[in-house]
């Protein structure tokens, strides 16, 4: 009975975990959106664009956009970015929580920082697999402008029914290689990072408290937790960026002709360094 007890609390806290990600994705998304259209467009323009503006620096970028294209354009994307962010961080949490269990012999084993390497790339490949048409269609709606030859699309379903119809179901997959190396190892770094961070703030506040150190939630404040979220992300970005320029470039819309305008990742990679 205690057994079956511990298996059903495991399953609530996984859930829990997915739905607390999930919500965490949609906030995101809804107060940042602005930005990741100016890093998606800064993101493809290699001086060679030309269905694109020229931006000096993110808030000339913020301000034209405003002006030329309204909020619409500001939150260009936003559905995708929605359900692809709230996706990606309620399965990520799911993902990742089942995957330290499996690796962790009983509950109160600590795992490697190993361990935690492995349960964080497995998380984020799966995910990976599962939302990458999502950020495809992010990706291109947020690229659209009033400069572009070719008819835009009307909104998350359009876009899907379109790259369908003219590319093929393969074109849903552009970008899965970069996509694949940056969840796995931005994941990987984010999550180890910040367990390992964690680990240290829980031992150096346990050593003066009289609180259990295996009730680490109770030894560690908000501000601690904000810490160790904004120190493991940083790390992760600056290591992983080069992956979403290259993401970002393969799944740019074809030209009027059909015609890529990179045709794989390593073509990206040469193009870019020239």
């Amino acid at each position: 009975m205690l057994a079956s007890h511990s298996k059903s609390n495991s399953a609530q806290w996984q859930w829990e975990s997915a739905i607390a990600g999930a919500v965490a994705g949609f906030a995101t998304v809804a107060v940042m959106q602005p930005l990741d259209v100016v890093r998606t467009r800064f993101q493809v323009n290699d001086g060679r664009v030309f269905n694109l503006p020229t931006y000096k620096n993110t808030p000339h970028a913020i301000f034209t956009i405003a002006r030329s294209e309204g909020l619409r354009g500001l939150y260009a994307g936003f559905y995708p970015a929605v359900l692809g962010s709230t996706v990606s961080w309620g399965l990520y949490f799911f993902f990742y929580d089942r995957a330290k269990q499996r690796h962790s012999k009983s509950k109160e084993e600590k795992l490697s920082p190993g361990l935690h390497l492995a349960s964080a790339a497995e998380a984020g490949a799966l995910v990976c697999l599962c939302t990458n048409p999502i950020w495809l269609v992010k990706t291109r709606l947020q690229l659209q402008t009033p400069l572009h030859q070719t008819q835009p699309y009307f909104g998350l379903y359009d876009a899907l029914r379109t790259i369908i119809r003219e590319e093929g179901w393969s074109a849903l997959y552009k970008g899965i290689v970069p996509g694949l190396f940056l969840q796995v190892s931005h994941g990987a770094i984010q999550f180890t990072a910040y367990e390992e961070l964690r680990k240290v703030i829980v031992d150096f506040k346990s050593k003066d408290s009289k609180t259990n150190s295996q009730f680490d939630d109770k030894l560690l404040k908000s501000v601690d937790f904000a810490v160790l979220g904004a120190s493991s992300k940083i790390a992760a970005i600056l290591l992983t960026y080069p992956f979403q320029v290259i993401r970002a470039r393969l799944q740019q819309r074809p030209n009027s002709e059909g015609i890529p305008r990179y045709m794989d990742s390593w073509h990206v990679l040469k193009e870019t360094l020239r």
